[in-house]
Order: C-alpha cells, then structure tokens, then sequence
C-alpha cells in the first residue's frame, strides 16, 4: 500500500493558492484515475483506491500546513505504514514555476507542512517537489506561497498537474523514472518534425555503358608513302 498526500490549507480561501499545488496534485489523481469522493478521516480527508495494481490511499490532511504530520502520523499508524510508503506532493519556492523533481529524504528547507513531517514521521519519506517559482526575498515567501496562481500560470499548471497524474501508476509501483517522463511528456511534449522532404531513394537506374571510340579513318598511302612519312 501507498499513501499519498498532498500538502495544502483545507477551505475555499486557500482553494487556489500556489501553497495547495499538493491538494490539486492528489485531486487530479483522484479524478482522472476513478477514486471515490473524499471523505472524512485521520483529521484530513481521503479516498482509495488502485494505481497500477497497487492499493494507495490519497489523504489531504485539514489540520493546516503546519500542523500536516499529525495527519499524516494517524494514517501511517492506522495503516501500519513505514515512512517509505508515503509520497508527499507539494510546493517548492527554489524551483521555477513549471518545473518538478522527486527525491527520497533530506531537509525540509523551511517548507513548514515538511517541518511538521519530519516531526512526526522522520524525514525518510519521498517527495515530489513542484516548483512554483521564489519571490525574490524570503520576507515575501509567505504572502507570496498564500496567493492563487496568476493567470500566466494556468497553462504550465494544468500540465504539470495532468503529468502527475499520467505518472501516478508508475509513482505508486516504485519507477520514479517514469513517473518523471510522464510529467516532462507534457511540460515538454516531443514535437514531430516540420521538415517536407521525404527519405532519399534508392537510384535504380541501370548505369549507361561507355561510348565505343570512333573508328580510325581509312588510311590510303601507298607502302612507298608510309615510309617516307615515317623517316619525315
């Protein structure tokens, strides 16, 4: 079993805050991959269901950000999960907007839904990082994580919350390799080529045979001439 969570702030105040880009990852799954509605429990809300064979558990904790390892813990014990079961979705200010990476382990850097993490389950647990771009200065962080997505952001946005969702499966066996081409396949779909011309052909033309020389015209000196013209 897995679970998922994304980190968030529970209300329609914070709905669409850059700091509830873990609610919408989890709610994208949840859509596109047929979980049940949410429902109340561990002091979030959750739903369950199969991802690529597996069995994962989607919660979105309501305790707050700060306060998100209390959910998380209650879930963990009740499901008798090791922190490396749990997948935490959520925002990161030191990567630029649209951009997203996956790690196991390390520091939580400020983020307080991981410093409530670390709290409570230790910091072993694996992260998927999506980055929603700094400020400028670290006094501006928090106004700037707690207002929505401006418009510019809508399109790399719904991208990267439907390559989450693409990968999920893959996320949920283990493969984060192919979690991750799922999410750059569509911040960066390949494009085909725009080039007309077609594949060179083969020359099947048969070579022609090279010319026969002229014939040497007639010659119609006598003996007699010949040799003088030889001795000339």
């Amino acid at each position: 079993m897995r679970l998922f969570v994304g980190l968030g702030n529970p209300g329609g105040k914070y709905a669409a805050n850059r700091h509830n880009i873990g609610f919408m990852a989890v709610d994208r799954i949840a859509e596109d991959h047929g979980f049940p509605p949410f429902r109340a429990k561990f002091q979030g809300h959750v739903s369950e269901g199969r991802l690529g064979g597996q069995k994962v558990v989607l919660l979105k904790p309501d305790t707050f950000m700060n306060k998100s390892g209390q959910s998380v813990g209650e879930a963990m014990r009740f499901h008798k999960l090791d922190p490396s079961d749990v997948v935490v979705f959520h925002d990161e200010i030191d990567l630029a907007p649209g951009k997203l990476k996956a790690k196991t382990g390390g520091g939580h850097a400020g983020h307080n839904g991981l410093r409530s993490l670390h709290a409570h389950i230790g910091p072993d647990y694996a992260r998927v990082r999506m980055g929603v771009g700094h400020p400028g200065h670290k006094d501006a962080v928090p106004g700037y994580v707690l207002r929505d997505f401006a418009k510019a952001d809508q399109d790399w946005l719904d991208d990267m919350l439907r390559g989450v969702s693409d990968g999920a499966p893959a996320l949920a066996q283990g493969d984060t390799a192919k979690f991750l081409n799922a999410v750059a396949l569509r911040l960066s779909p390949q494009r085909p080529s725009t080039g007309t011309k077609g594949p060179a052909k083969a020359d099947t033309t048969e070579p022609k045979p090279d010319p026969k020389p002229a014939p040497a015209p007639d010659d119609t000196r006598s003996a007699m001439q010949k040799l003088v013209d030889r001795f000339r």
